[in-house]
């Protein structure tokens, strides 16, 4: 019983580990002070903040008026709360590297049309 907890304590920080390293990598993808921003958000200093923000995020991604303009706030709010929620890690992690190969391959297509 106790060897199947710390296989699974070792599956979680493995998601853990990877999920920080995909968005460290999104970070780098994003305008300076968004990125400064959610930085902070990530550190474990942050939670009592992060947590809050997060489910606020995903209240306003739900009950938005325009649903262009809340889509962005639920995946956000999701992702900060990942890194609070294990069971979160993996399907956000999944998420991310759905969006990143569709965020590359749109760009290939862009620059093969005008070039």
């Amino acid at each position: 019983m106790f060897a199947g907890a710390l296989d699974w304590k070792g599956m979680i920080d493995k998601d853990e580990e990877r999920l920080n390293r995909q968005l460290d990598r999104f970070e780098r993808e994003l305008p300076k002070r968004v990125s400064r921003s959610i930085r902070w958000l990530r550190e474990p200093s942050s939670r009592w903040v992060r947590i809050p923000v997060g489910l606020l995020l995903i209240a306003g991604g739900i009950f938005s008026i325009l649903p262009l303009l809340g889509m962005w706030m639920l995946p956000l709010g999701l992702l900060l709360l990942a890194q609070d929620l294990p069971f979160l890690r993996r399907p956000m992690r999944r998420a991310l590297l759905w969006v990143e190969r569709r965020w590359v391959r749109w760009k290939r297509s862009r620059r093969r049309r005008t070039g």
